[in-house]
């Protein structure tokens, strides 16, 4: 039996390929930051496959939403801890 979707991963460098074009008009250093956001998904490859969704994009943006959301929670506690305040607007 065939799947019906393909490897995360061959799905995910087939979409960063996609991006290629605008990519290309990024400066320089906006362009290795654009690399860099493209490579947190594979943090999180078995989540992103587990998902199952025939739209790849999808589970690329939301694991790098969720990858920055989980380092801006880090760092609020970290602000937390130097001020002694408690910042309620991104306590996990």
């Amino acid at each position: 039996m065939g799947r019906t979707i393909p490897s995360f991963t061959l799905a995910l460098m087939e979409e960063e390929s996609e991006w290629k074009a605008f990519r290309k008009y990024l400066d320089r250093k906006d362009r290795r930051m654009f690399d860099e956001m493209f490579a947190i998904p594979r943090l999180y490859i078995s989540s992103c496959m587990s998902c199952a969704s025939p739209v790849v994009v999808e589970p690329i943006f939301l694991s790098i939403l969720f990858h920055h959301y989980k380092r801006l929670a880090e760092l609020a506690s970290r602000v937390e801890k130097i001020t002694g305040k408690i910042h309620d607007a991104i306590s996990p």
